[in-house]
């Protein structure tokens, strides 16, 4: 089997060497890069997040990291957001009274949970659909978030059973979406480096289906 090239961008973001180990045990050959070549010539791209929503949109413009998003998407290449990673692909996020405009490629607002506790933080199932790639295999199994701030509500349909987008939902005070598969881009509210087994094993699934 081909061994898979990930690369994980390299734009200032806190968890990016937790990522780079993750992915290692999930079988990938990983280079921690902000090189456009390098960002876009790889089979996946790995964006992390760590932070305030603002900060990270900022810092991945600083580094051109919205276009390279952009251009891998548009020519069908995989992208794997995790945690302000993948909240930094809606449309705008709403953080301590900050609106902040985000990357755009799905519709939305990112807020602050109605949650009796925030952070919320730990061990929480989700609920993933029959059909979800990401999930095969450990949809039962529990993942492991830090945040207070999610996307709650989900627009977009498909033209076709086959395009429609996959979401899974985890509750914390109120339901929100935990991840997302969406042609090449999916994205994970979770930390699936700080998931155990099930997290490497999530991403043994998304190596595989690149």
């Amino acid at each position: 089997m081909t061994v898979k090239c990930v690369a994980v961008l390299d734009y200032g973001s806190g968890n990016v060497h937790s990522a780079v180990k993750a992915l290692a045990r999930a079988g990938a050959d990983v280079e921690l890069t902000r090189d456009p070549a390098a960002v876009l010539a790889a089979d996946g791209l790995l964006v992390p997040g760590v932070g305030a929503f603002d900060a990270v949109v900022t810092q991945l413009r600083a580094v051109r990291g919205d276009e390279l998003i952009d251009r891998r998407l548009a020519g069908g290449r995989p992208v794997l957001g995790i945690c302000v990673g993948e909240q930094v692909m809606f449309s705008r996020g709403i953080e301590r009274g900050v609106e902040t405009e985000g990357l755009g490629q799905w519709p939305g607002t990112v807020r602050e949970l109605r949650a009796p506790v925030l952070p919320h933080m730990g061990w929480n199932t989700v609920e993933a659909p029959a059909n979800s790639t990401l999930f095969s295999g450990i949809a039962e199994e529990r993942f492991y978030f830090v945040h207070s701030n999610a996307a709650t509500e989900w627009s977009i349909e498909g033209r076709t059973e086959a395009t429609r987008p996959i979401v899974t939902w985890a509750e914390h005070g109120e339901r929100f979406i935990a991840a997302v598969e969406n042609g090449p881009l999916s994205a994970t509210q979770f930390h699936p480096e700080k998931s155990g087994e099930a997290g490497i094993q999530l991403l043994r699934n998304w190596i595989a289906a690149l």
